[in-house]
Order: structure tokens, then sequence, then C-alpha cells
């Protein structure tokens, strides 16, 4: 509903330039301009409502780059208005609006940029190896409930996943207590023999508030940055208890694709017939897990103790993953839906539930 308000304004400001373009061709008495205005003048109005009508249109088909011609638009129109100050003032206030709109696009097209560049690094940074089969032979060495899940996720047999790129819908809450869920799309990409993975998000926090994040794990250091209409920053977080947390949670998402398993840098313990922990090591940095199965193999719930928050005030706090619901996707038996909770002194707090709408495995390129 807001985008077309904002189309409606913009299509109407765009409109009332040609005023000015009549009046200075003489084409119709314009009495709401007082001051008189010339050929060179009606020309200049012309090319305005020109700038700021493409703008329009290009915004109503959410083409990128649409924010250059508002710019311009405002720009020409603002002076414009400024040499006939009396008869057109009110006309900044929509330039003002429009202004704020187009940068905020153009604040979220960097942004996006940005998390596209690291995407096309981590993949292009990542050698693929030759496709090869995991087979029964390749998880011998695993704990059995380890075994149990790879035959049941239908891993074995299959070629092992280099790349992964899927697709959530999440539900978000950003602390204990409250009461709404923020719903978003989200997209994450991952390699496997260099493993890291970029998470991008977008989320309408309120009407007129687009907030865009990214975390991301590459080269062994993770970061976090969340940013109001992708200009201000709320959360801009990168330390060694970030990297600690982002490997853990790279951990625990090897769940959507289970090949990953097998990789050098993670070594399993066995717990009892259902469980097994896990510790990953790479870059210097290591984390640890519990990955708890049920009685078929499927994975049922990750733990661990991770720190909450960065820096100074980041503190250890139990961390869980627990699956509700599980489908096959392109031939691997996954869970779709998943529930994650900090464990708080004062209860739990369910802060995310997210669920898999679609999944890729070994991508030439990135989506």
């Amino acid at each position: 509903m807001l985008r077309y308000i904002l189309s409606g304004l913009m299509f109407f400001h765009a409109l009332i330039h040609l005023l000015g373009f009549v009046k200075g061709y003489k084409l119709a008495d314009i009495s709401q301009l007082m001051l008189p205005v010339s050929k060179i003048g009606g020309t200049i109005w012309m090319l305005a409502f020109l700038l700021l009508i493409s703008s329009t249109f290009l915004f109503v088909g959410k083409i990128n780059g649409w924010w250059w011609f508002a710019f311009s638009g405002v720009i020409l129109s603002q002076v414009l208005i400024i040499g006939a100050w009396q008869d057109a003032k009110f006309g900044s206030i929509l330039n003002l609006i429009i202004l704020i709109v187009a940068i905020t696009a153009f604040a979220k097209s960097r942004f996006n940029n940005m998390v596209q560049t690291e995407i096309n690094q981590m993949f292009q940074s990542t050698p693929v190896s030759e496709a090869a089969i995991l087979t029964q032979e390749n998880i011998q060495h695993l704990p059995v409930p380890v075994q149990q899940w790879l035959q049941q996720s239908g891993a074995i047999g299959k070629e092992i996943i280099h790349n992964v790129w899927l697709k959530q819908k999440v539900w978000m809450k950003t602390k204990p207590g409250q009461k709404e869920w923020i719903e978003a799309e989200a997209d994450q990409f991952f390699t496997v023999a260099r493993p890291a993975f970029v998470w991008k998000v977008s989320m309408q926090m309120m009407p007129m508030l687009e907030v865009v994040g990214r975390d991301k794990y590459m080269d062994g250091k993770g970061s976090m940055i969340i940013k109001a209409l992708g200009l201000i920053n709320m959360v801009n977080a990168a330390d060694e208890k970030i990297d600690q947390g982002t490997l853990q949670r790279y951990l625990a998402e090897i769940i959507w694709f289970p090949s990953a398993a097998v990789s050098p840098y993670i070594h399993w313990e066995s717990i009892d017939s259902v469980s097994a922990k896990a510790t990953m090591n790479f870059e210097g940095i290591s984390g640890s897990g519990i990955f708890h199965f049920n009685g078929q193999g499927q994975f049922k719930k990750f733990t661990t103790q991770r720190y909450m928050g960065s820096g100074e005030e980041a503190v250890l706090r139990e961390w869980e993953i627990t699956s509700q619901a599980y489908r096959e996707i392109n031939g691997f038996e996954i869970p779709v839906k998943l529930e994650v909770v900090w464990k708080l002194e004062e209860g739990d707090f369910n802060w995310l539930n997210l669920e898999i709408i679609d999944i890729k495995y070994n991508q030439q390129q990135t989506q």
C-alpha cells in the first residue's frame, strides 16, 4: 500500500512540472504561476517532468537505478521551485519525500551489492573438486547415530555437496518478552571445502522502517551487520566471539547438507545411541555442539554453549536448534521447519523460527 501511495505522489509531483512548460510556451493561461516563465524556463520545467516521471515508472517497475533519475529530477525541480518560491514552495515537501525514498533505495542497493560481492568472493575462493560420491565406506569412522542420520537423509550414494543455496521464510523476535513476530525472507549461501556462509535478510520492522541484515562466516572470521533503511547501523559486530559463534552456526546448519559431516575440519565423538558431539576446527578457531537424533536417524536438535552478543558484554548461553518438520527436497530428507532458542536464566527465549522454502546443491553460479 505504501508503495502505491508513494507512486501516486511521485506521479502527481511530476505532472505539476508540466504547468511551467505550458506557461513558458504560452500553450494555456496558467493562473497558478504568477511569475513569468520564458521558453527556456519552460524547457527546463519539461526536463524536470521527464526526469521525475521516468523515476516514477522505474520505481513502479522496481527497476534498479530509478533513484538516479529521482536525484536529478529533485535537484532540478528544487532549483525551479526556489526561482518561483511564492508559487511553488509546497513542492519542496514532495521533493523531500522523494529524496528520502531515493536515498534509502540507493543505500539498500549498495548494501545488496556489497553482500553479492562477498558471496562471489566466497564461491571464487573455494575450489570445486571433481564430483565424488559419498559411500558407506566414507562414513565407517563416524559414530553410529551420525551414520544412521546420513543414511536416513539420503546422502549415501549421492554426490558430495560442495556448495548450497537456500531460501528461508523466517519469523524473528529482537528481545525477550516481545509478543509479535517480525516476518521476513532470507537467502543463505554455503561452501564446504572451505567452510563459509553468507546469510542475508530483509524485513519490515514498521511501515516506514525496512531493515536489512547480513551474517557472514568466511576465512574463519565472522561478522554481522544490520542496517535500518540500508543506512543506519543497528548492529556491526566482528570479534573473536563472533568468529566462534558463526563457526558454531555453520556446524549446526550442516543438517541441510549432510555430506559435510565427513569434512576433515569436523571431528565426531560418540555420546550414546542417539547423540554425538561434533567439534569443528578451522583457521585457529574451534567450536563444538551436540547433535541429537531420533530412533529413525532423523535430526532432532543441536545444542551448544554459544556467545550471545559481542565484545565485553557477550556471555555464554545455551543455544538450541530444534527440528519441527522434515521434507525431501532435491533427493535429501532435511529438516524444513526449525525453532531456535536461547536458554536464559529467566526462561527460554525463542527468538527465531524458520522454514526452508527451497534449496539447491552444487550450483555453478550463485542465485
